[in-house]
Formats: structure tokens, C-alpha cells, sequence
């Protein structure tokens, strides 16, 4: 009787491929928006439309936050506000990342500049957040005793009300296009409503109860949430 023998294989079983583990939020990197290639793709008519609105967004941002800047910057000086100084300079960097998603825009394929336009974006994230932060400390450190600014407390307000709507409607348009830099700068617009918000409020309790402390301490937790943003937009990530 002739006897089989049977080859046994000991080489190691291959591993399983990694599966990114899904995080609460319903996705492996914490984004609930779908990644690019599972958008469903736009109709070329539907993305010029598109295309069109987000340039005309990013150029009124633009025109907005030079009159706010110029406006915040003289106020700030005559009235030796920190405050008003800060939200001027923030205007500034938010024309720096608005004018990025512009130059973007303006090729023949915006996604071929997009990774480039991420990066000016969450330069001009940092920035703020830095500067913001120094302030904020030489405010609370008594560095200087801002006067009453009636001109400040009118452009907070107008700031607080524009604001929003050119953010709502750059983030729709960008979440429509799979534009990264688009969604990005739409937060960051929406960053300088909260900036205005405590602008605002700091310079009441200025002009009210002279409480020149409010102003920085609420700034802080503002520049934490710019590193935040900006470090979303250094990597690149989707989150619409």
C-alpha cells in the first residue's frame, strides 16, 4: 500500500490589507464630506457656474477686507487700540488667502493650483493665529490702554452681519466643486466673524464698564481655532 504525503505549508498567510479605522465621526480621517473621486461628477455647464460664483465670492471678500482693514487700522491707530490694530492685520491675511483661491480660479484647471492655494491659506492661518496670540498677551500684560472707538464698534457690527453670508456661500459653492481651498478660505471668513464678534464685544465692555480684558482673553481660544484650520489646510484635508 503506497503511502501520500502531504506538503504542508508553512510560509506565513499573507496579512490582511489595512482598513483605516472609522472614526466617530463616520469616516477613517474624521471628515464627514465624501473624498474626491466619490463626488459624483459635475456637469461642465453647472461647474463653470460654479466656478464664475467663487470668483466673484473670493473678489468681493477681497474688496470687503480692504475697506475693513484701511477702516481698522486708522481707528485702531487714533484710538491706540491693539484690538482694532489686530483685526486690521487679519484683514490683511484673509486678502492674502481670498487673492490664493483667486489665482487658483483663474487657470484653465483650478485643481492643478489647489494643493499651492491649500498651502498660502494655512501660511495666512498661522500667521494670524501668531500675531493674535502676541497681542493678546501684551494686552493682558497691560502693554497699552486702548481709548474709546465708536468707528471700531460700527465696524465690528457691519463685519458681523457681512461676514456670514459671504462665508455660507463660498463654502456651498466650494463643497460643490471638491475645491479644498475654496472650503478653506470660506472658513477663514468665517473665522473673521468670530473675530468680530469679540471685537465687538471687547470694545463695548471698553466703552460701557471699561473692562479692556474680555478682548484678549477670547482672542486666545480665536487663534487656537486658527492653528486648527490651518493645520487642516497644510494637509490637505477634505473637510467640507
Amino acid at each position: 500500500m503506497s503511502t501520500r504525503h502531504h506538503r504542508i505549508d508553512l510560509s506565513p498567510t499573507p496579512a490582511p490589507a489595512a482598513v483605516p479605522a472609522r472614526t466617530a465621526a463616520g469616516c477613517a480621517d474624521g471628515c464627514c464630506a465624501p473624498e474626491p473621486s466619490s463626488r459624483p461628477r459635475l456637469d461642465p455647464r453647472r461647474r463653470a457656474v460654479l466656478t464664475r460664483r467663487v470668483r466673484l465670492l473670493v473678489a468681493a471678500t477681497i474688496t470687503y477686507n480692504l475697506v475693513e482693514a484701511v477702516v481698522a487700522l486708522t481707528a485702531g491707530s487714533v484710538a491706540d487700540s491693539t484690538a482694532l490694530i489686530g483685526f486690521g492685520l487679519d484683514s490683511v491675511i484673509e486678502v492674502a488667502s481670498a487673492a490664493a483661491v483667486a489665482w487658483q480660479f483663474s487657470g484653465a484647471d483650478p485643481q492643478q493650483r489647489e494643493r499651492a492655494a491649500l498651502k498660502v491659506i494655512a501660511v495666512s492661518f498661522f500667521a494670524l493665529a501668531l500675531y493674535v496670540t502676541v497681542e493678546s498677551v501684551r494686552s493682558l500684560l497691560g502693554a497699552e490702554t486702548a481709548d474709546h472707538s465708536p468707528v471700531g464698534i460700527a465696524l465690528a457690527a457691519v463685519s458681523l452681519l457681512v461676514m456670514p453670508f459671504l462665508s455660507a456661500a463660498q463654502r456651498r459653492a466650494g463643497r460643490e466643486l471638491g475645491s479644498a481651498s475654496a472650503v478653506a478660505d470660506s472658513k477663514q471668513t468665517l473665522l473673521c466673524t468670530y473675530l468680530s464678534g469679540v471685537l465687538l464685544v471687547g470694545l463695548l465692555l471698553n466703552a460701557l464698564v471699561g473692562w479692556s480684558w474680555a478682548d484678549p482673553i477670547v482672542a486666545l481660544v480665536i487663534a487656537a481655532v486658527a492653528v486648527q484650520e490651518g493645520r487642516a489646510a497644510w494637509r490637505g484635508q477634505h473637510c467640507c
